[in-house]
Order: C-alpha cells, then structure tokens, then sequence
C-alpha cells in the first residue's frame, strides 16, 4: 500500500534575512518541524533567492552529500579541495563532503538575483574522501522527459554521489502523460515542482509544492500546465 505525505509550498519554514530570502522544505536553521526532519535520506531541500554579490563566507561540512542546482542566475564556489568555478543554470555541482571540507558560495553577478536549490543527501559511506564535480546539462533532453542528473554510478548520466539516490529533471507540455518507476527497491520519490502545475499519483501540485510517495514501484504524472517543471529525488527510505 503506497504512503504519501503532501508538502505545499506555504508550508515551508522562511526566513529572509535581506539579502537572503529562504525557504526549507525540511528543518534547517532555524527552522525546526518535528514532523519535517528529513524524507528517507534527503535530509536538506533549501529554495534560496541570494542578492546580487552576497552569499555564505566560509563554512564547514562532513559526511554530507551536497547537490546545488541553479534556477536562475549563477553561483561562484570556492572550497578547501582548491575549486573555484561558477555554476549556471543548467549546471549541476556536488559535494561529497566526507571526512571534512570548507566552501563559500556567493551569487556570481552584481546586478541579478540568484535562486537555487540547494539539497543534502545522508551518504551510505562515511569519512570518504571530499570530492567535487559540476556538469552542463542538456537542457533539452528534459523536454517530456524526466532527465537523470544524478545517479549512484559515475558512468551513468549526470554527476554521481555516495547514495543510492537517483535525481531526475523534466520540463512538460501541458496535458503530457508519463510513468515514472522507481529505480531501486525501498526507493521513495520525493516530488517538488520549480513551476507550473502537475498531477501526481492523483495528487494536484502547484509550483513550489512537493509530494513524498513510498512503498510503490512507479507513479503516474501528468503536467497540467505548459512549461511545468519537475525535480524528483528517488531516495532510499532507510538512513544507513
């Protein structure tokens, strides 16, 4: 019997600090929800709108797997591994933090603000070696089409990290229908929609909501809106 659990967008814990407008999709920060701790092994699914110019000094991370995906604008990385590199929209950047790395991340432009997503798996090894990786995706490969941007493997497509986590990106025509199976046994799908309005499992979504579904082996989409933007995380449900 499938278990879902429905997350709309004003449910989400806020804060703005001026030049950072956040919102969290799980506890983070300040933000502390009981109920809202993590999803299976996503831990962390921040949606930050960042100033022009302004961004996180320098800053710790440990046995963390760390996905940046840019929405809009782009953002200037620098770590303790001695990257330093500008991630846009339709890029990807990881971090496997492992025994211990620093970064800071800042809005590359002066003039623009920058929205991103920032997401944190639990890995199911620890104290690896930290590493870093970025890619240009092929933005139109997701066109009705859940594009795979991150996987286990890295010879499969997308980046890859230390989790049996599949990440999947699609951009939908309005009315298009489609099945999505989950990739691993005791996988969940956690479902949050960048824009538009689609139909999941029966559920209705609008942009900025989110659906976490478990205990199946696919689930039904279908986008009710052209240009209806999707992001799915496949997860294991069970922290190592």
């Amino acid at each position: 019997m499938s278990q879902f659990i429905l997350h709309k967008e004003n449910t989400r814990g806020h804060a703005n600090h001026g030049w950072l407008n956040a919102h969290h999709s799980f506890s983070f920060a300040n933000y502390y929800n009981p109920e809202r701790m993590h999803f299976g092994v996503l831990r962390v699914l921040n949606d930050d709108l960042i100033d022009g110019g302004m961004g996180f000094g320098t800053h710790p991370h440990d046995n963390m797997e760390i996905i940046t995906i840019p929405l809009a604008g782009a953002i200037a990385h620098k770590d303790s591994m001695g990257n330093s590199a500008v991630i846009k929209n339709g890029e990807i950047q990881v971090m496997s933090a492992g025994t211990g790395v620093s970064h800071s991340e800042f809005n590359a432009n002066a003039d623009e603000q920058l929205n991103l997503l920032q997401i944190w798996l639990f890995p199911n090894k620890k104290n690896v070696t930290p590493r870093y990786d970025q890619q240009t995706l092929d933005i139109a490969a997701r066109h009705n089409n859940f594009q795979q941007i991150l996987s286990p493997n890295a010879d499969d497509a997308g980046v890859w990290i230390h989790q049996d986590a599949w990440f999947s990106l699609g951009n939908f025509d309005e009315g298009f229908e489609t099945e999505y199976k989950i990739k691993k046994a005791g996988n969940g799908v956690y479902a949050f929609v960048i824009n538009g309005e689609v139909t999941i499992n029966g559920q209705v979504l609008g942009k900025r909501d989110a659906l976490g579904i478990w205990d199946i082996d696919s689930i039904s989409f279908k986008a009710n809106t052209a240009g209806a933007e999707v992001l799915l995380m496949d997860v294991p449900m069970e922290l190592n």
